[in-house]
C-alpha cells in the first residue's frame, strides 16, 4: 500500500523529517523507493536533467503524464507527486483542475505540485475541495525564472518576506498539505516553518524546515552542468559512467569483449552441416 497524504501531518506532528526526492524514471524510481524515500517527486526539472534545457519551461503535460507514469510504475510504496508544468494551471482554476486530474487518473500520481502563493490560492483551494491534494511552492519558482532575473534567493528584503510569510499562509489556508520552499533564506525559512500547521520541504532553504527534497542527478553527479550549492553530492556517478563507458570502447576495439561466454554456441556436426 503507497504512502497517503496523512503521511505528510503525523510527520510534521511528530517533529519526524520528511525526505523528498526527484525521480523520472522507473529504474531510478525503484531504486530510491529501495534505498528507504517515501516520497517522489516527479519534478519539471526534467526539462533540465533529461530533456537538455536550460530552464523548466519547456516542458508539457504530455511529458509529465510520461515520466510520472514510468516513476508509478516502478514503486509499490512510495507517495508520487507530479509537477504541473508551465501554463497549464494558470489560465484558470478549471484548466488546473482538468490538468491535475489527467496525472492522477491517466499517470497514476497521488498529488499534484504547482508553484505560486496568494495568487495561486484560488485554485489550490478548487482543486482540494475537488479531492486533488496539492503541494504548493514558493520562493523561487522556476517556472518564472524569467520575470524573476534568474536562479535568485527570495525573500532577502522586507517586503519580499513579509510577501513570502503571506504567501505561506494562503496556500495552508487554502487547502495545500505541503510547500516547497526554494532558495529561501535560512531564518525566514525557519519562520515559516515554524508559523505553519503544513509541513514546510526546503530546497536551498536551510535546516529549519520540515523535511528536504534535491533532484536525484544533482545527489548522484550525475549533472553536472552546474553544482547548486544546495546540494550535496553523495556520488559521483558521471565520472564513474564515463570510466566505464571508456573501458568497454576500449575492450570492444581490442577484441577483449564480448567472448565465448558472453554469447550462445551451438553443436558442431549442426554447424558442419549448413
Amino acid at each position: 500500500m503507497r504512502v497517503s497524504v496523512s503521511y505528510f501531518q503525523q510527520h510534521k506532528a511528530q517533529q519526524l523529517p520528511i525526505v523528498m526526492l526527484t525521480a523520472y524514471d522507473a529504474t531510478m524510481a525503484r531504486l530510491a523507493e529501495q534505498a528507504g524515500i517515501d516520497v517522489l517527486l516527479v519534478g519539471d526539472t526534467l526539462g533540465m536533467v533529461i530533456q537538455g534545457h536550460d530552464t523548466t519551461v519547456p516542458v508539457t503535460l504530455e511529458d509529465m503524464l510520461y515520466h510520472t507514469r514510468l516513476v508509478v510504475r516502478g514503486t509499490e510504496r512510495a507517495f508520487v507527486v507530479g509537477d504541473l508544468p508551465f501554463m497549464t494551471y494558470n489560465i484558470s482554476a478549471e484548466q488546473a483542475l482538468s490538468n491535475a486530474a489527467r496525472l492522477l487518473q491517466e499517470a497514476g500520481a497521488q498529488s499534484v505540485k504547482l508553484e505560486g502563493g496568494t495568487g495561486m490560492a484560488p485554485t489550490i483551494r478548487r482543486l482540494v475541495d475537488n479531492g486533488i491534494p496539492v503541494m504548493a511552492h514558493i520562493g523561487l519558482t522556476p517556472q518564472s525564472v524569467h520575470q524573476l532575473g534568474g536562479w535568485r534567493v527570495q525573500g532577502r528584503t522586507r517586503t519580499a518576506a513579509s510577501r513570502l510569510l503571506e504567501d505561506a499562509h494562503a496556500v495552508e489556508a487554502a487547502g495545500a498539505y505541503a510547500v516547497v520552499l526554494e532558495l529561501v533564506p535560512t531564518e525566514l525559512a525557519a519562520v515559516i516553518s515554524q508559523r505553519l500547521r503544513i509541513p514546510t520541504i526546503g530546497i536551498g532553504a536551510g535546516p529549519g524546515c520540515d523535511g528536504q527534497v534535491q533532484v536525484m542527478h544533482d545527489l548522484l553527479g550525475l549533472f553536472e552542468a552546474f553544482v547548486p550549492k544546495h546540494t550535496q553530492q553523495y556520488a559521483k556517478l558521471g565520472e564513474a559512467t564515463r570510466t566505464a563507458v571508456a573501458r568497454y570502447k576500449t575492450e570492444v576495439e581490442q577484441r577483449v569483449f564480448p567472448t565465448t561466454a558472453h554469447a550462445a554456441s551451438m553443436d558442431a556436426a549442426l554447424l558442419a552441416g549448413l
